[in-house]
């Protein structure tokens, strides 16, 4: 049973970020981004990591998707336009990007060591504790480079807002 449920959130997510990218408004593919982070939600649950799925859940699909949805109707982003297909990308594209993906899935096949697969429910080290210790001691400069990357962005957006407004 935890396979198909794997399986079936791990489409969505997969159906999600296509949407995500095919979409031609902004404010749908936030949309479709909140539906991959809600998929990626239950796969983190199914895998056992509850706490990591309610991390996902609050932080990524909450906090963070209102500051995508914020930046998006600050910037008064609209439609995409049309744009003009090359008729060798229509044709080539697809069987290329096939060809990229399988050359990347044969490297990184040869390139990482053979590993234990991964059991349902079987991780038990995604507690406040031992993630905030990490959080704080392993990766803390991860962490405020990326508090800071958010922070540039949306001085960014104000920025291009404004000379827009101006």
């Amino acid at each position: 049973m935890d396979a198909i449920l794997f399986l079936v959130f791990a489409a969505i997510a997969v159906i999600c970020g296509i949407n995500m990218v095919v979409q031609k408004h902004p404010i749908a593919s936030a949309l479709s981004l909140v539906g991959v982070m809600a998929a990626l939600a239950a796969l983190y649950l199914l895998l056992g990591g509850e706490f990591i799925a309610a991390a996902q859940l609050v932080v990524y699909s909450g906090a963070i998707m209102v500051l995508f949805v914020f930046v998006i109707m600050l910037l008064n982003a609209g439609a995409e336009k049309k744009s003009i297909i090359r008729p060798w990308g229509k044709y080539f594209g697809a069987p290329l990007l096939l060809v990229f993906f399988g050359i990347m899935s044969f490297v990184v096949q040869r390139m990482t060591p053979a590993s234990d697969g991964v059991t349902f429910g079987g991780f038990r080290g995604a507690g406040p504790r031992e993630i905030g210790q990490s959080l704080f001691t392993v990766y803390l400069l991860p962490f405020e480079v990326t508090s800071i990357l958010i922070l540039i962005a949306i001085l960014g957006a104000i920025v291009l807002a404004r000379k827009e407004i101006d």
